[in-house]
């Protein structure tokens, strides 16, 4: 009898441990996860920061960072699932938006109408876009430093065929242009600040077009309808950091410099070529539906997106002036 109580005890003990084990695990299982895909570049400082400020953290969500270096990578990422939301400029995001209707835009981390810029070597004679032509010019295609370069080009009266533009990663343009394999490269910043440190000069930016060139928060909108909380806890964060930009301007710079392993005088350069801020408004707006019509025009779409699709302004509600 005193033999069948002690194993009475032992069982309900055994039972007990493993019941207050449940909620333990259960919490460990349904802590937020997001997988996100953005660029280690100067347009991508709100999530950079967030993740190292520890502001998603705050929030109560896990960020798995997948990091690369332009804007269709980070889309394709998206596209095949292994992100569930990112960062890009605007002819990578649209460019994905056309290809599958689910991916949406929820907002802009970023803009800068003179952050894309053409770089040539010092001791170039090109003074004008007009003198590229016949040029060999490198461009990582498909992103937004592609669809202004494109749109500049045309403004200035010539059309892609009249140069040869080479697809090129912004890692390896300077490189190349300094030791002479390109005449020319556009690309978005850190890089042209970068070349001008190592011996290269502007010969244009790609501004005054009246385009912003934002750098878009972009989502499968299956993830936003299963997981809106968790969206919001990475909305909160974002907007965290880029107050935290706002006030603190050379600590960011400090840290981003850390981040990218640039020059505190480069990171300083290239961020001033930038406006912080989230932001869906009608300006955002209308330089996306130019760069899609653009886009369309120059056969890299076969369709402008369906905005009222397109934007999502669940987490960011489109701010009409």
């Amino acid at each position: 009898m005193i033999l069948v109580q002690k194993d009475s005890y032992l069982w309900m003990l055994t039972s007990l441990l493993m019941l207050l084990a449940i909620p333990a695990v259960a919490w460990v299982e349904e802590q937020p996860t997001l997988r996100f895909a953005d660029q280690d570049r100067i347009g991508s400082i709100i999530p950079i920061l967030a993740a190292k400020k520890g502001f998603f953290v705050e929030e109560g969500l896990h960020v798995e960072p997948l990091r690369f270096n332009n804007g269709p990578a980070c889309a394709e990422a998206l596209y095949t699932g292994a992100a569930d939301m990112g960062s890009m400029g605007d002819t990578a995001a649209i460019i994905l938006a056309v290809r599958n209707p689910k991916f949406v835009i929820i907002g802009s981390l970023a803009t800068g109408e003179h952050r894309h810029r053409i770089m040539v070597r010092k001791d170039a004679t090109l003074q004008t876009i007009q003198d590229l032509r016949g040029k060999r010019l490198g461009v990582k295609k498909g992103t937004s430093t592609h669809g202004g370069l494109l749109a500049a080009i045309a403004k200035a009266g010539l059309s892609p065929t009249d140069l040869d533009i080479i697809d090129l990663s912004p890692s390896t343009a300077i490189d190349a242009l300094l030791a002479g394999s390109l005449d020319a490269f556009a690309a978005s910043e850190p890089t042209p600040t970068t070349a001008e440190q190592k011996g290269a000069r502007q010969l244009a930016t790609l501004g005054g077009l009246g385009n912003e060139y934002p750098v878009l928060l972009v989502a499968d909108s299956t993830f936003l309808h299963r997981k809106p909380g968790t969206v919001n806890r990475l909305m909160r964060a974002l907007e965290k950091a880029s107050q935290y930009v706002a006030g603190h301007q050379e600590e960011t710079a400090s840290l981003l410099a850390t981040e990218t392993g640039l020059s505190i005088e480069a990171t300083r350069g290239a961020m001033l070529r930038h406006d912080y801020h989230l932001r869906l408004d009608e300006s955002i707006l209308s330089s996306l539906k130019q760069t899609a019509l653009f886009l369309k025009q120059q056969n890299l779409v076969n369709e402008t997106p369906d905005w009222a699709v397109t934007l999502n302004h669940n987490f960011m509600p489109l701010k009409i002036n």
